[in-house]
């Protein structure tokens, strides 16, 4: 496979996760953003001002994401500093989903830490997702915060916002998204017979460090 096929590939799967976020109804119109690292320089990420039912693959922008230049005439993501930062900050993270999903926004709105209260969410995303704090969309301010509710996580709340989901590749990052919707919506119902019950925190993290040294494990396996 030439670099070229690659790159066209990686591509193709960053349309295809719009449209499942599209159909799952994880994003409308053109709101939320979906990148993958390309390589230790440079990521590719979904347009600005595009509609996702809409995307080709020319449309995809490469991004170096040390110095922030991209190339060619098409505008990246408002947010591709946020997706910028998490590939220098966590080497280990490959695919970046951020979203305007309902009941993940509807905890974010209420900037309420997220317990762990479902096996699969401690698993996958860690011991509870926290909310970064309000800042402009597109500001250093809310990369910064975002960063932070990070550390530790595969998601996160942004207050006001919406939600950041990571993956080791793009399959994983949309997983995430979808167990943190579902998270949400349990703990936004459980509130109405009286509030959620949390996992310990201390199993949630054991948990969550388990399914990602299973998770490697697996994945160095299915290469060779």
């Amino acid at each position: 496979m030439t670099e070229n096929d690659r790159i066209l590939g990686l591509k193709n799967q960053i349309i295809d996760s719009g449209l499942r976020l599209l159909s799952e109804g994880l994003v409308s119109r053109t709101f939320g953003n979906v990148s993958i690292r390309l390589d230790g320089t440079f990521m590719l990420i979904t347009p600005s001002g595009r509609m996702y039912d809409d995307l080709i693959t020319d449309d995809i922008v490469i991004v170096n994401y040390h110095n922030y230049e991209y190339m060619g005439s098409i505008r990246p993501s408002s947010e591709f500093k946020l997706h910028a930062e998490v590939y220098r900050s966590r080497t280990e993270i490959n695919a970046v989903i951020h979203t305007h999903q309902q009941n993940a926004s509807t905890v974010a709105a209420a900037h309420k830490t997220l317990p762990p209260i479902l096996d699969d969410m401690a698993q996958l995303i860690g011991a509870d997702v926290k909310v970064a704090e309000y800042a402009h969309s597109s500001s250093d301010e809310i990369v910064s915060n975002t960063l932070y509710a990070l550390e530790g996580r595969m998601a996160a709340l942004m207050a006001n916002h919406g939600a950041i989901c990571l993956g080791r590749d793009i399959e994983e990052a949309f997983v995430v998204s979808k167990i943190l919707e579902k998270a949400c919506k349990a703990y936004i119902e459980a509130s109405f017979l009286g509030g959620a019950k949390s996992i310990d925190k201390f199993d949630a993290q054991k948990m969550h460090e388990e399914y990602l040294k299973k998770y490697s494990a697996e994945a160095e396996e299915n290469r060779t």
